[in-house]
């Protein structure tokens, strides 16, 4: 074992730094690649949902040119997962959403695994930021849920008038989602017309 250890070691040292940098550039670029092709099969193939914005105090001043964005279904109680084990301190949640009479998507129910649907219901994949208990993480009889759509860049100058309608709850946000429950931000609303629209790419 020492032997193939060693032999290992020397033909590493044998290859050249300008192989080993261009073969770490090469890495970089197709997780670059694998995270845009990613991301275009959720706005692509993901079925359509589109959320309530609710008010964010205090606004962050830190973030730059993106709006930072909290919806309806952010805080939800933990309904039957309540006091059961949740395995880590951020497990992820499967929560069932359904549409209101307006088309606004709502929790329905908050789930610890993929669990059936019927159309026009929908699950979404979120993570739970914290879990009660210090020694075995429970889920709290509240969930504070984060889903990957809690911010969205916009053009420079532009995230104050969003930020605003955000907290006016003039701001809708229309997110693509797969059956995985992975979902991705296609289109903000505002007033309920298109402001902003995501590329593919």
């Amino acid at each position: 074992m020492t032997d193939l250890i060693a032999s290992v070691t020397k033909l590493w040292q044998r290859i050249p730094k300008a192989v080993l940098f261009g073969a770490a550039i090469l890495i970089q670029c197709a997780l670059l690649v694998l995270m845009v092709a990613d991301r275009m099969q959720i706005l692509r193939d993901g079925r359509e949902v589109t959320l309530q914005t609710q008010p964010v105090d205090p606004r962050d001043l830190l973030r730059g040119d993106y709006v930072v964005l909290r919806y309806d279904i952010s805080q939800l109680p933990s309904g039957a997962l309540t006091g059961k084990p949740s395995g880590t301190r951020n497990p992820v949640v499967f929560v069932k959403l359904a549409p209101n009479a307006n088309g606004l998507y709502e929790a329905v129910s908050v789930h610890a695994e993929p669990v059936p649907v019927t159309a026009p219901e929908i699950l979404i994949r979120g993570r739970v930021l914290y879990s009660c208990g210090s020694t075995s993480p429970i889920f709290c009889d509240k969930l504070t849920i984060k889903y990957g759509l809690e911010s969205y860049f916009v053009p420079e100058g532009e995230g104050r008038t969003l930020e605003q309608a955000r907290n006016q709850q003039k701001l809708r946000v229309v997110a693509a989602v797969l059956p995985s429950g992975r979902a991705a931000i296609k289109r903000l609303l505002l007033d309920g017309k298109p402001v902003y629209e995501e590329p593919w790419y």
